[in-house]
């Protein structure tokens, strides 16, 4: 069991603050992905996690344990470094059972270790062979492996797939979290990839501005946003401004729109934000009648080949529409359309 528990954890560098109160729980056995923009903490706190800063406020608990002044060496956590940081000197075998050389591991402990962590990252065989000799896809596993040796608590990566390229990317990212859920060790990972963090994780921590924006699941996450930064930042979204009319209603462009209920945080009257996925929303070429239309021109559409993207210029709003090919709407650039928002796919946020 390895559950985590960061309590007002933040970091300053002299003026600068780098991650502020987090209070954070990494349930034992998840995989958790801190995604963000570059700049917003998430490295930092992941370090921070690792023992590799001391954090100037907070306590981190594993286990009930408060371990937020136990050396990094103490720690009993697997690190993977956005460098992978492999010993060029040294063989694959001599690179995995570097860490359990140093902790006195007989050497017959040590091969038959390597042998079966090789085993488990898919490499089988390979342990005589130097790094120089690898692909990065295989030096990425062997990055793991070693990190994976000692039997570690937690596992932390730290951008572990920003070096590949796309192709071998989506793939290292299934591959990674097949293994993760093998060998069922709690997993954080840091990411500035959308796609990365929503098909590895059990769990998504949005941050922006060294604050923790977000945590739910993937889905939660795309779907139900709090603020207009997750909003924007995960995916694309249309983020149309409104003003309350009710409690399931919202004015926008001189028509009405029905919503789900809105909280009480937004008063009736009050300036807010549309929330809406492209996917969601539906161009149609006539009207014919239903409740959250609004009129638009089509200014631009792009095929990519799986899907359709349609722009349409709604009274200088600019509205955008992904379809399926088999559903592409039959209009042309400058054709008058009405854009459909169905009220279930809209959500309203603070401005």
């Amino acid at each position: 069991m390895a559950e985590l528990q960061l309590k007002g954890v933040g970091k300053r560098f002299g003026s600068l603050t780098a991650v502020e109160d987090v209070d954070l729980t990494i349930p034992d056995g998840k995989l958790v992905c801190l995604l963000g923009p570059s700049g917003c903490g998430k490295t930092t706190l992941i370090r921070v996690v690792a023992g590799l800063e001391e954090p100037t406020t907070g306590r981190l608990l594993l286990d009930g344990q408060d371990i937020t002044d136990l050396p990094a060496h103490r720690r009993n956590f697997g690190m993977v470094f956005q460098s992978l940081a492999l010993f060029p000197h040294l063989t694959v075998g001599g690179n995995i059972a570097y860490g359990l050389r140093v902790r006195g591991r007989d050497k017959t402990e040590q091969t038959a270790r390597v042998a079966s962590l090789l085993d488990l990252v898919q490499l089988p065989g390979v342990a005589d062979r130097h790094i120089a000799q690898l692909s990065g896809g295989q030096r990425q596993r062997v990055a793991i492996a070693r990190a994976l040796a000692l039997e570690p608590q937690l596992f932390l990566l730290d951008e572990p797939l920003s070096a590949l390229d796309a192709k071998l990317r989506e793939a290292m990212q299934v591959e990674l979290r097949l293994l993760q859920q093998r060998v069922g060790i709690t997993t954080i990972i840091v990411t500035h990839d959308q796609r990365e963090a929503m098909t590895m994780s059990d769990l998504v921590v949005v941050m922006g501005e060294a604050r923790v924006q977000q945590v739910g699941t993937p889905l939660e996450i795309y779907r139900n946003p709090v603020n207009t930064f997750v909003a924007d930042f995960i995916g694309t979204s249309n983020l149309l401004p409104v003003t309350v009319a009710g409690r399931d209603g919202v004015a926008l462009s001189g028509r009405t729109l029905r919503v789900p209920p809105i909280g009480p945080d937004l008063a009736d009257g009050s300036t807010a934000t549309l929330s809406i996925r492209p996917e969601d929303v539906h161009i149609l070429g006539q009207d014919r009648g239903g409740e959250n239309r609004i009129a638009g021109r089509v200014t631009f559409i792009r095929d990519v080949g799986a899907s359709v993207e349609t722009h349409a210029d709604c009274d200088g709003l600019e509205v955008i529409s992904v379809a399926a090919p088999k559903d592409r709407p039959d209009v042309a650039r400058g054709d008058a359309v009405v854009v459909e928002l169905p009220p279930a796919s809209c959500v309203v946020l603070p401005r």
